[in-house]
């Protein structure tokens, strides 16, 4: 197995300015050439900023000839990673490309009307991305966040493929339907959603990285109804969250008026929890009447919950602790290549600076080509369950299966 990445953009040091998407293509396929030793890569993964809009019908026939990609997924971007650097709002394609050997690769599109219904059977699912379970297979998903149900999609495939690690993120740089671009084999789509299965020789590890930290301490869920929560620890919600707030540094409190959000514990079975164990999710607001709050998740009674903050030094510990324990915790994996599926929220907005996510990755995990996009959202599994995240980073790190022992 071999990875290689790379990235041609009008925003990076010394770089020649370009024209259309041909050229940039053709940068970037030289390097990726350079990269496998002219092998023919078995799956190329582009992705192309809005300003090619016009090019984007041109996209896959270019990406085959330049690349001779036996398979090709990709979208449209409103940031780009790859080769090392991240480029945000600026003209640029950014290319990955792997060499799979024994590895069986399965190519799919369907619209939101195709989608099989919750109570469908396993093998609705199988027929609709066109693998089976007992094959494993690993998924990289691209929706259209217009057109499609991306929440029905997950729980469909946890139901049908529960070994299965999904990730992804849904296009971005269109700001309203059909503005978006899937780039899927030889044909391009406006809506719906584009994914590739992968099955065979090869292990793809998640490592999602949502930037929080937890203020105050966990409570129980006592009173809730669908995605209001109404009280917890039998006091109601919104006075318990002033109170915490109260509790909070005068720079925190600041903070919480801005970012502040709810984590909800995915492990019940565990008594001390840390960043990785919640999922979190977004405080819409108070129920003026009632007094609930407005959580971006379902609820239920006795789950456990802890408020959350977050700023550009959390997300940044917090990447770090996720990619040195998996680093620790697979040191000498042998791992090949990345994906890299950040919000458009993280980047040079959070941070003030370019390539923070990226360098955090080669600081502890070395120089793995990697490549990615910045997504209108992020698909990755917490506790074993796949979710649709915002403001998070979520990481594909793929090797071989005899690299595993």
């Amino acid at each position: 197995m071999k990875w290689a990445s790379a990235l041609a953009g009008n925003d990076l040091p010394g770089k020649r300015k370009y024209g259309g998407a041909r050229q940039l293509l053709a940068d970037c396929a030289e390097s990726i050439n350079f990269q496998l030793g002219d092998a023919e890569p078995d799956l190329v993964i582009g992705f192309v900023s809005a300003d090619f809009m016009d090019e984007f019908d041109e996209i896959s026939a270019l990406v085959k000839k330049q690349l001779r990609a036996k398979h090709f997924i990709g979208c449209s971007a409103g940031g780009l990673i790859g080769g090392g650097f991240e480029v945000e709002k600026e003209k640029g394609i950014a290319i990955t490309a792997a060499v799979l050997p024994e590895v069986d690769i399965k190519l799919f599109h369907f619209e939101d009307s195709d989608l099989p219904d919750l109570d469908s059977a396993p093998s609705a699912w199988e027929k609709a991305v066109g693998v089976e379970s007992t094959s494993e297979p690993h998924f990289i998903l691209l929706p259209d966040p217009f057109s499609f149900k991306v929440d029905t999609l997950m729980q469909g495939l946890d139901y049908a493929f529960a070994k299965s690690v999904k990730l992804g993120g849904l296009a971005s740089g269109g700001n309203r339907g059909g503005s978006n671009a899937l780039f899927c084999g030889d044909k391009v789509y406006r809506s719906g959603v584009i994914g590739a299965a992968l099955s065979g020789n090869v292990v793809v590890d998640s490592v999602v990285a949502q930037g929080c930290r937890p203020i105050g301490h966990p409570m129980r869920v006592t009173k809730c109804l669908n995605n209001f929560l109404i009280e917890l620890d039998g006091e109601p919600a919104v006075h318990v969250l002033k109170e915490a707030i109260m509790k909070l540094s005068p720079m925190d409190q600041k903070l919480a008026y801005n970012a502040l959000f709810l984590g909800v514990v995915m492990d019940e079975f565990k008594s001390d929890f840390h960043g990785g164990d919640f999922l979190i999710r977004n405080i819409l607001g108070i129920e003026q009447k009632s007094g609930a709050l407005m959580v971006g998740e379902i609820l239920r009674n006795e789950r456990t919950v802890q408020f959350h903050l977050r700023d550009a030094a959390t997300s940044s510990e917090d990447l770090r602790l996720m990619l040195k324990a998996y680093a620790e915790q697979h040191n000498g994996s042998a791992a090949a290549g990345a994906l890299l599926f950040s919000c458009l929220g993280r980047g040079k907005h959070l941070y003030g600076e370019s390539n923070h996510d990226s360098e955090c990755f080669r600081e502890f995990l070395g120089d793995i080509p990697l490549g990615g996009f910045f997504c209108n959202g992020e698909i990755g599994p917490v506790g074993g369950t796949t979710f649709l995240h915002g403001y998070t980073s979520s990481f594909g790190i793929f090797r071989e299966k005899a690299a595993t022992a």
